[in-house]
């Protein structure tokens, strides 16, 4: 089986070629130009929210020729030529079998009703596996990257398949009042997802993307979509003191053959008026996160990527290793830390439980305090990041 979601435009082509690309106008770029937040864009029923004016200094994806381009030096754009040295690579990953996995990585049934209200102190956090997070706090609660189904691919029967089921069902959920979406790869978007969600929750959810996307979400049915580009900000009408900013990611777009970069990736912080929650998506390393940690840090809780990482000479600009997941850690000034984006799909080629080791390696050696950045179990429900806080200007 060939490792990595992005290889779907080249092995399924004629399957690709059938999903919707979205794509950036030009009347949609002069918007990000002059009004940053692009929800008159996508749904001119709701309120416009206008984003503040960026701070000079904070780095931007130039957008040129319909494309977004990456601005980080270290990126490598992906080629076939990678892709098929990368399928010669050895696997190293020696997933078990399910009654042992059962045992290195437990799948624990969430009791939602926890959800019922936020915590008066700390972020309540859900892990549903790979990406998919929902946290709750200052009265708001959030899903990130939902991924339900068995596998990250344009179609149901190949690529990348999952070896730890969802620790629940979408009808399961409790109630939702925003999606964020850090780019538009088949494992951090899947539209069967997106489909039931929005069968689920209806108007009732808003979808908060990267600028290009909204043309997309709004084919599949949804309603309130937002499109930000990287320092825009955005709030529910009716729930300013909650803030969404989109903020910067190293990472790239496709989901067919020629719409590469058609559409922006990202980070996320929601900001509300008593904590911060960071969502890193997906990612390589780069000097954005200390942009991020100066402008918006420190964060009670963030959820950073730290798998899908091996081999390195292909993954290094575009999939951040335990080691770097610390630095953003660090560099984001996040107070708790919780590893995603491992554990799930048959992606790369590293040892299945060595993100999580390399975490606690990682940690030990950078002298983090204990428990400040720890992985968690599939559905197992907590509350972190308790202490004090600055309010956002």
């Amino acid at each position: 089986m060939f490792p990595n979601s992005w290889f779907r435009p080249f092995i399924l082509p004629a399957c690709v070629l059938l999903q919707n690309r979205p794509t950036v106008t030009s009347e949609q770029k002069q918007k990000s130009l002059t009004k940053g937040s692009h929800l008159e864009s996508c749904i001119p029923l709701l309120t416009m929210a206008k984003a503040s004016e960026s701070k000079p200094g904070l780095t931007h994806a130039p957008f040129k020729n319909g494309r977004f381009e990456n601005p980080w030096p270290n990126f490598q754009t992906p080629s076939v030529t990678h892709i098929f040295s990368l399928m010669r690579t050895k696997d190293l990953s020696k997933i078990p079998p399910k009654k042992d996995l059962d045992k290195a990585l437990p799948i624990i049934t969430p009791d939602f009703r926890e959800f019922d209200t936020s915590p008066s102190s700390g972020v309540r956090v859900c892990w549903l596996g790979h990406a998919s997070v929902l946290v709750q706090f200052d009265n708001i609660t959030v899903l990130t990257d939902p991924i339900f189904s068995q596998y990250c691919s344009p179609v149901q029967f190949a690529g990348p398949k999952r070896y730890r089921d969802p620790p629940c069902t979408i009808e399961d959920l409790p109630v939702i009042d925003a999606v964020v979406i850090s780019h538009n790869h088949y494992d951090h978007l899947d539209v069967n997802s997106v489909k039931d969600l929005n069968k689920k929750y209806g108007e009732g959810l808003y979808w908060v993307v990267p600028m290009g996307l909204a043309t997309w979400m709004r084919d599949c049915g949804c309603k309130n979509v937002v499109e930000l580009e990287w320092w825009d900000k955005w709030s529910i009408p009716g729930r300013e003191e909650v803030k969404f900013v989109s903020t910067p990611s190293n990472h790239w777009c496709n989901r067919g053959l020629f719409d590469r970069n058609k559409v922006l990736w990202c980070s996320w912080a929601v900001i509300g008026p008593s904590h911060r929650f960071f969502f890193g998506g997906d990612t390589g390393y780069c000097t954005g996160f200390k942009e991020i940690g100066n402008e918006y840090g420190p964060f009670d809780l963030s959820a950073i990527p730290i798998g899908a990482y091996y081999p390195r000479w292909f993954m290094k600009s575009i999939h951040v290793n335990p080691e770097e997941a610390v630095q953003i850690h660090q560099d984001i000034r996040s107070k708790t830390s919780v590893g995603i984006h491992w554990g799930t799909f048959k992606m790369t080629s590293e040892h299945y439980l060595e993100p999580k080791e390399k975490l606690k390696e990682a940690a030990t050696e950078q002298n983090l305090p204990p428990d400040s950045f720890i992985t968690v179990n599939h559905g197992d429900i907590h509350i972190l990041g308790r202490d004090t806080y600055t309010e956002m200007d």
